[in-house]
């Protein structure tokens, strides 16, 4: 454990914010199996819902710093990708 006073706060803060993170990419991580999940059941109007919550929870945590723009990018277009070719 840090000795000083400032260290000792730095790691104090980057714990919260390691537990914040966590919150944030598991509540991706499950908004993404929901939306893979509507897409499996062919399940095309629940799937687009999905996808726009999706979306909005993807562009929360970049700009929240959790995961990087062109991470989210590259994340979207794949997700919306996989609707188009279903949608067909």
């Amino acid at each position: 454990m840090a000795k000083g006073k400032t260290p000792a706060k730095r790691a104090r803060k980057a714990e919260a914010n390691r537990l914040r993170n966590k919150a944030y990419k598991s509540r991706l991580k499950t908004a993404e199996k929901k939306y893979l999940a509507s897409l499996q059941a062919n399940d095309i109007e629940k799937a687009k819902e999905n996808l726009v919550s999706l979306i909005s929870l993807i562009d929360k945590s970049v700009s929240k710093g959790i995961i990087h723009k062109n991470k989210a990018a590259r994340k979207k277009s794949s997700l919306t990708k996989k609707l188009n070719e279903i949608a067909k």
